[in-house]
């Protein structure tokens, strides 16, 4: 259809450029896509840390207690 209004060459210069266009799109998209691994990476970092922080504010609660159980 395209060739028919503005001819062959300009038709498949047009459609290189779209798709150009098209794959550097998705070429800076496709960094800042997260895959299954980063997600399960992601969520053992953060059970990992969730552990430490738990461990921390038992360490504070023990502290505490022995403070004012003299």
């Amino acid at each position: 259809m395209l060739r028919e209004k503005i001819g062959e060459k300009e038709a498949q210069s047009l459609v290189e450029f779209v798709e150009t266009k098209i794959e550097k799109e998705f070429d800076s998209k496709k960094d800042t896509l997260a895959t299954k691994e980063d997600l399960a990476n992601m969520r053992s970092d953060v059970i990992k840390w969730m552990f430490i922080f738990w461990v921390g504010q038992l360490a504070a609660m023990i502290a505490i207690v022995k403070l004012f159980h003299v």
